[in-house]
């Protein structure tokens, strides 16, 4: 009979967490296997952990650069059969890899019979499961198999065992013919791609600003959601589209401006089902006879040109009042010097910044009373009203944002690299400068961690002063998200001369150059300084003008490559491999129809940052040191059994 008595012997506290851990290991037996088990993981490579920064939209480019693991599984599939295969049916099988689902959707409708599907499914099978099982090899099978599809997934193991001495091809052969008869070959080749593709990537971190510029930052979320181990670094842009589905007012209007100036409207309507026609009714009615010519989209579209400039400048003058209206509420951010509509003389079209005075190159303002101008009216509060409903009862929208909060942070540490967005706000000096939040000057990485907790209570609570919190993240001088001294939307709109369009960067871009000044900043996040690496994106490198994404210190490396059209349409993967780190450089991608079609692939440039004499191995990672608290946790109880603190059982028992 199966004894069900609490195993406690005395009332420890240290043996409440040893209970829990023994309802999976009930006995000594038990431990011991999961300990060798741990110890023999320890000594496998390190997995691949992927990182890409600063999206901006590109879901497409961003689909491809994740299936063929930024261009890591080309070279390890030509190397592997290159001599097996001739360039067309290297090709073939390369489509396959990558677009496991749309290569067998068009099969399905060119192969005629059942005979082909077996034809086609032998020769493409054979080859998939010789690679399965070398990316298999350098996981643990529990890890490995966890990947694995549930339905198929004792099926897949049967078959990375064939062929052996006792099971000859007949055996997979079998099998095989079952899966055609019942019309499910081409399926299992397709969920087989799929699997991988994910074990080609081990981790695939996400650096920051999913949003804006490209055409739909709904399907870079959506797309990074389905990868089985995903984690984000929260950017800039990232705090902005947060905070607009959270309902903070300004960020709303910065969302729908930033989106009708590149005229990135789908992802608004058709992605998150949030309708401009509030806005648009706004721009017909109260901006009709404003030409609005310095606010004209960067793309055509359906909507007249003319009709989007309007809606765009209705959603800028609409921020630019919440702005205002935000900064008042919060004079321990210093930022009074950026409400500027008071500044503006109506009357003679000029503006006053900084003490200097300049010319309006648009002096049109219908919704802004000069003795009030920061009051929206009547009109521009209905239209608000109706798109915030919206932003607030989007439910993918809602969805996405929790994931991306869930499985997000402000900076992570991999192996030798310190993995954030922005930077770390410092004076010239290198001091690290503080922020108030929750009424405590945070500075380096308590800043960070601060940050975080502020950041994931928005999401449960959305009180207003988190609310305007997001909306410093966004563009506050001191937001290690930002790193600016301002963002000089209204002048770059409103006034021609370049002198008040200036953003002066944090001292932190120019420092990192430094070595002494890296390894302050790696020492501050708990990082050894000796081949540490600081990663982060957010300043696009100017490839096109000859910069270089690592600085001079060798310490410190900008993976922001325009991965947008709208900024370059370069974009790079830091991959971080057993035995180095490099630098995949990605160029433009034309379409996944083009990939399929004509085998079009992104075959990035290679840039080596670090070479290790001694591959890595999981235990010299953080993964590693998670296995070592294991370890510890299992050894104690095994004590506790073997000194009868607490009781083994045949098999565990539930509470």
């Amino acid at each position: 009979m199966l004894n069900t008595s609490l195993s406690f012997k005395r009332p420890e506290a240290d043996l409440s967490g040893l209970e829990l851990l023994a309802a999976k290991y009930p006995n000594v037996d038990a431990a011991i296997a999961e300990v060798a088990r741990l110890a023999a993981v320890q000594t496998l490579p390190k997995g691949a952990v992927h990182v890409i920064s600063d999206i901006h939209g590109e879901d497409k480019k961003l689909q491809h650069v994740i299936n063929n693991a930024s261009g890591t599984l080309r070279p390890l599939v030509e190397e592997m059969f290159s001599g097996r295969m001739d360039a067309d049916e290297l090709a073939e099988f390369l489509k396959l890899t990558f677009y496991p689902a749309e290569v067998t959707e068009r099969l399905r409708h060119t192969l005629k019979s059942p005979e082909e599907v077996k034809t086609y499914a032998a020769r493409m099978l054979k080859s998939q499961l010789e690679l399965l099982r070398h990316l298999v090899s350098n996981f643990s099978l529990r890890l490995a198999s966890n990947l694995f599809p549930r339905e198929y997934s004792e099926l897949l193991l049967e078959m990375l065992h064939s062929p052996s001495t006792d099971r000859g091809p007949e055996f997979v052969g079998a099998m095989l013919d079952e899966l055609v008869r019942r019309g499910r070959a081409l399926h299992l080749i397709h969920l087989i791609g799929r699997l991988i593709r994910n074990l080609a990537v081990d981790e695939l971190i996400i650096g920051g600003d999913c949003w804006d510029r490209g055409p739909r930052g709904d399907r870079v979320v959506d797309y990074s959601r389905r990868q089985p181990n995903v984690e984000f670094i929260w950017g800039n842009h990232d705090a902005l589209w947060l905070g607009a589905s959270l309902g903070n007012e300004a960020l709303i209007c910065t969302v729908l401006r930033v989106s009708l100036r590149y005229r990135r409207i789908g992802q608004l309507d058709e992605g998150y089902s949030v309708p401009l026609t509030p806005l648009e009714h706004l721009a017909r009615t109260v901006y009709a006879d404003d030409p609005a010519t310095f606010f004209m989209p960067k793309r055509e579209g359906m909507r007249p040109n003319e009709v989007v400039a309007r809606m765009q400048k209705a959603a800028a003058v609409m921020q630019f009042k919440l702005e205002g209206q935000l900064i008042q509420r919060n004079p321990q951010w210093g930022l009074d010097h950026r409400r500027l509509l008071h500044r503006i003389d109506y009357r003679r079209g000029t503006i006053e910044i900084d003490g200097n005075t300049y010319e309006l190159r648009d002096n049109l303002f219908p919704t802004v009373d000069p003795e009030n101008p920061y009051e929206l009216t009547s009109e521009e509060s209905d239209c608000l009203a109706r798109l915030k409903h919206s932003f607030l009862d989007s439910q993918k929208l809602q969805e996405q944002m929790r994931f991306m909060v869930g499985h997000g942070s402000m900076y992570l540490r991999r192996d030798e690299c310190l993995i954030f967005h922005g930077c770390v706000p410092v004076d010239a000096d290198g001091s690290f400068l503080p922020l108030m939040v929750d009424g405590q000057p945070l500075a380096g990485r308590q800043l960070f961690e601060g940050i975080e907790k502020v950041v994931r209570r928005a999401v449960e609570k959305s009180a207003q002063e988190d609310l305007d919190f997001l909306w410093y993240l966004w563009s506050g001088p001191r937001s290690p998200l930002f790193g600016k001294d301002r963002i000089a939307t209204l002048e770059r709109d409103f006034i021609a001369d370049k002198k008040p369009h200036r953003e002066t960067k944090d001292p932190y871009f120019s420092l990192i150059h430094e070595t002494e000044f890296c390894d302050k900043v790696l020492a501050e996040f708990g990082m050894e300084t000796e081949g540490g690496l600081i990663v982060n994106g957010h300043v696009p490198v100017k490839v096109e003008e000859g910069e270089s994404p690592l600085k001079r210190s060798g310490k410190a490396i900008t993976i922001d490559g325009a991965f947008s059209e709208a900024y370059g349409d370069y974009g790079y993967t830091l991959v971080l491999e057993p035995n180095r780190i490099v630098l995949a450089e990605h160029h433009h991608f034309e379409s996944v129809d083009a990939a399929i079609r004509d085998g079009i692939d992104i075959v990035p440039s290679v840039q080596e940052i670090r070479v290790f004499d001694q591959p890595r191995c999981t235990r010299d990672t953080e993964r590693g040191q998670r296995i070592r608290y294991r370890i510890e946790m299992l050894e104690r109880l095994i004590e506790a059994y073997q000194t009868n603190r607490l009781h083994e059982h045949a098999t565990s028992s539930s509470l």
